[in-house]
């Protein structure tokens, strides 16, 4: 299990440096009218290779199950700093449509995300939990789907440019995607927890697995 969680976190590392790198060298920039193609093959890609990467491994697949659903759905409170969404938008940065969407979406994930942790992350909650994790999956494709759609769904608006340049491209290239991988995970450990685990009234064997994890 070492192996993959130093693994894991050299990969973390070098994507947070190339996010980083690739946004300074204005990798992202394009012309306004034209899709953001560039943009989308970077949020894509990593989540592919997590998928393919998982299923394929069964020693990382049995490493990324093993990972706490509390700490991974706690790191969502970040998305509180969705405010940031809303402030660009109110100074006609980016569109207002998008921005409200975005920014909203991300702040009721973040605001909910330590309930979610500490009330659903557990056997007895699993619909409820899965049911979370949708909503914040749900909430990142919302928000890629209107960024990406913005020059169609208004073309004489204000553009999304602002989306491909730092600090913003973070947002895009980095945190999206790893938010995205973190909601899978829990969903792929929730699918697991068995139906005799959360029956109403089995709290012996329901604290027997929470003391494994």
């Amino acid at each position: 299990m070492s192996k993959y969680a130093k693994i894991s976190a050299g990969l973390l590392a070098a994507w947070f440096v190339f996010s980083l790198f690739s946004s300074a060298m204005h990798l992202y920039r394009n012309d306004p009218n034209a899709p953001p193609i560039a943009l989308g093959i970077a949020v894509v890609a990593p989540i592919v290779l997590f998928l393919v990467w998982l299923a394929s491994s069964p020693g990382f697949r049995q490493f990324v199950l093993s990972l706490s659903p509390f700490t991974l759905t706690l790191v969502q409170s970040l998305r509180t700093a969705g405010f940031v969404f809303l402030v660009l938008g109110a100074y006609k940065i980016l569109p207002g449509f998008f921005a409200w969407s975005a920014g909203w979406g991300d702040i009721a994930i973040g605001v909910t995300a330590p309930f979610a942790a500490l009330r659903l992350a557990k056997p007895g909650h699993r619909k409820g939990f899965i049911f979370w994790q949708v909503l914040g999956i749900t909430d990142l494709v919302n928000a890629l789907a209107l960024g990406t759609l913005a020059g169609i769904i208004d073309p004489h608006g204000i553009p999304t440019g602002a989306m491909t340049v730092l600090p913003m491209s973070y947002i895009s290239t980095f945190a999206v995607p790893l938010f995205l991988i973190l909601h899978i995970i829990c969903i792929a450990q929730a699918r697991r927890w068995s139906a005799d685990l959360v029956a109403p009234g089995n709290r012996f064997r329901t604290a027997m697995l929470q003391g494994q994890e």
